[in-house]
């Protein structure tokens, strides 16, 4: 079973204006073929067909535990687009056309079709697909295509930093370049446990240091390229150590893994949007929603 906490894995600075442009480039970072449904979809097939798991535990609870993470990637991904739209359009009559500026963005399907909010699809437009989706049931086959998803999603999150200089998306990719390199370094070392190859050596796939991102560096001084959590608090997953230990060949720390969950922050509450019908209830409906909530408590 799942359980969701009402938090997102880090805090989002909340922008007085947002980029619908940069909000359509990070679209590839969600609905992209390396895109976070991407890899919580691979994990989460994969764990759900996964064969032997008790033979193979520490391999079971390593694709398992990261598919727990992925969910609250794809989450971190939403909130930033979220983010990225906003203060793009005012509230008016509709003959002063207060959605104007969404005709000049890339992403004009984000303006028609979700009010303003992100999409199951990449950064052209293009919807997000099963056919992503590679679950062979051959443990090192699948580890393998793991590894190589993982370091395919840190070279997108590369150049879409590149894109754009935008705070709140920079936040986001910072993170995730980290959190990403500790996937790409799991899935290394559980290769190298499964066939003797040294697929670490490998690493950093591209050839640069997240160090030389701004926005990455905070949260490698919080120790976050060695943490691997179990995402559950009653005791499961926690074979991950048989993996998960020794030292980080790219900064020569202790690799620890936490049981349970990052503290996580708030997540983003968005405003009204009148002139999108979003959530499209005024003051006497709102009114009437709340007495009839509080009945017969």
């Amino acid at each position: 079973m799942f359980k969701r906490l009402n938090r997102m894995q880090i805090a989002l600075t909340i922008p007085d204006h947002g980029d619908p442009q940069a909000a359509a480039v990070v679209q590839e970072l969600l609905g992209g073929k390396f895109g976070e449904l991407s890899t919580l979809n691979n994990y989460m097939f994969q764990s759900f067909g996964f064969r032997n798991k008790k033979k193979f535990k520490p391999f079971y609870d390593l694709v398992a535990s990261i598919t727990a993470e992925e969910f609250g990637h794809v989450e971190l991904v939403n909130n930033t687009i979220n983010l990225l739209t906003k203060g793009t359009t005012f509230t008016g009559d509709p003959d002063i056309t207060p959605l104007q500026n969404g005709l000049l963005s890339r992403n004009t399907y984000q303006y028609i079709a979700t009010a303003q909010t992100a999409l199951p699809g990449d950064s052209m437009g293009r919807a997000w697909t099963g056919d992503n989706v590679f679950n062979s049931g051959n443990l090192v086959l699948d580890l393998l295509h793991n590894f190589f998803l993982e370091v395919g999603a840190r070279t997108h999150k590369m150049r879409v930093y590149e894109m754009t200089d935008h705070p709140t998306a920079r936040e986001m990719i910072g993170y995730l370049l980290v959190r990403g390199g500790t996937h790409a370094l799991a899935y290394a070392k559980a290769l190298e446990i499964a066939t003797g190859v040294e697929v670490q050596k490998m690493i950093p796939v591209p050839d640069l240091d997240n160090s030389k991102f701004d926005y990455a560096r905070p949260f490698m001084e919080q120790g976050l390229d060695n943490i691997l959590y179990t995402w559950s608090s009653d005791g499961d997953y926690e074979d991950i150590d048989r993996i998960w230990k020794g030292i980080n060949p790219e900064n020569g720390k202790k690799l620890i893994v936490k049981r349970g969950t990052p503290e996580g922050a708030p997540i983003p509450d968005l405003d009204d949007l009148p002139e999108e019908f979003a959530p499209g209830v005024d003051r006497d409906d709102y009114e009437r929603i709340a007495k009839k909530l509080m009945e017969n408590l």
